[in-house]
C-alpha cells in the first residue's frame, strides 16, 4: 500500500519563487499552485472555495506585492494584498486544518544593526513595503499555531525579474556602469530555497526563520561576481546608495542569522557564489 502525496498548495505561482515551486517534481509531494489569474487573495470567499475545494496538507503563501518603491504612493493597495491577502490565506488555512508557510522579507528590519539579524530580533521596517510584509507575519502568527514566517532577501532565479537579470543585460549595453557599495546582505538563489521551503513544510518545526544562501556582499559585490562568472569585460564603480535616491529606503545592512536553521537541525543554504555559479551555468 503506497502513502499518500502530501498536498501542497503554493499561492503566487506566476511570481519569481512560486514559479520555481510549482515548477518542482518531488517524490512523495503533490504540488499544485495557482497566479493571480486563478486566485485572487484579497477576496477571502475565493481563497476559501479555492482552498476548500484542493483541500491541501501545507500552503506555501508566496503571493505579493512586491513594487517596494510603487508602495510608498499606494500604502492601501501594499496593505491589502500582504496583509489582508494573507489574512484571507491563513484564515483558509485554519478552516481546512492545513500549514501554512509565510513568505517575509529582510525588510521588516531597519537595516541599521551590524551583526546578521536573529528570528527574535526586533523588527522596525522602514518602507511601507516592509511594514505590509509585517503586518502579513502578524496576521499569520495570531490566527494559526502550526505556521513557518521564512524571512529571505535578494531573491534571483530564472523566473521573473531580478538583479542578475538587469546586470546582465546592462551589461550588454553599455560600457561602465555604477552599483550601489554601502547596502549589505545575502543573495538567495530561488532554486535553493524552494527546495529548503519544501523540506521545512514536511516537519513540524514551526516558527520564524531565515533563509538566504549563506554568506554577505554589497550590490557591487554581487555585480562583480555576476560579470567575472560570466567573462563579461564592463566596468564597474561603487557608488553610495544616496548617488541613487529612491522612493523607499532600503536596508543598509540586512544579513539574516540562520540560527533557526541550525537549532532544528536542517542543512543551510550552499554559499551564494556556488548557488550564482549554478544558476548562471544553467541558464547559459
Amino acid at each position: 500500500m503506497t502513502a499518500a502525496l502530501l498536498k501542497v498548495f503554493i499561492t503566487g505561482a506566476n511570481g519569481q519563487l512560486g514559479a520555481e515551486l510549482a515548477n518542482l517534481s518531488i517524490n512523495g509531494l503533490d504540488i499544485k499552485g495557482l497566479g493571480r489569474d486563478g486566485l485572487d487573495i484579497t477576496s477571502l470567499e475565493q481563497c476559501r472555495h479555492v482552498i476548500s475545494e484542493y483541500r491541501p496538507d501545507v500552503i506555501i503563501h508566496c503571493a505579493a506585492y512586491t513594487a517596494v518603491d510603487k508602495a510608498e504612493s499606494e500604502p492601501e493597495e501594499a496593505f491589502r494584498i500582504n496583509s489582508e491577502g494573507t489574512y484571507n490565506i491563513a484564515a483558509s488555512a485554519k478552516e481546512c486544518g492545513a500549514k501554512l508557510c509565510y513568505l517575509s522579507t529582510d525588510y521588516v528590519f531597519d537595516g541599521q544593526g551590524k551583526l546578521p539579524y536573529e528570528e527574535n530580533d526586533s523588527t522596525n521596517p522602514q518602507s511601507v513595503y516592509g511594514k505590509s510584509k509585517l503586518a502579513g507575519e502578524l496576521a499569520v502568527a495570531s490566527l494559526l499555531s502550526r505556521y513557518f514566517i521564512v524571512r529571505t532577501s535578494w531573491v534571483f532565479g530564472k523566473y521573473g525579474h531580478n538583479f542578475v537579470h538587469t546586470m546582465l543585460k546592462l551589461a550588454n549595453d553599455q560600457q561602465s556602469l555604477k552599483v550601489v557599495s554601502d547596502q549589505i546582505g545575502s543573495p538567495t538563489y530561488s532554486l535553493d530555497l524552494a527546495h529548503f521551503l519544501l523540506q521545512l513544510v514536511q516537519t513540524e518545526n514551526y516558527g520564524i526563520y531565515h533563509a538566504s544562501n549563506t554568506g554577505s556582499c554589497s550590490w557591487y559585490d554581487f555585480a562583480q561576481a555576476i560579470f567575472k562568472q560570466r567573462a563579461l569585460s564592463i566596468k564597474v564603480e561603487p557608488c553610495l546608495t544616496e548617488e541613487f535616491p529612491r522612493p523607499a529606503p532600503r536596508p543598509s545592512y540586512s544579513v539574516l542569522n540562520h540560527g533557526a536553521i541550525h537549532r532544528h537541525g536542517m542543512s543551510d543554504l550552499r554559499p551564494w557564489k556556488e548557488a550564482l555559479f549554478h544558476y548562471l551555468y544553467e541558464r547559459a
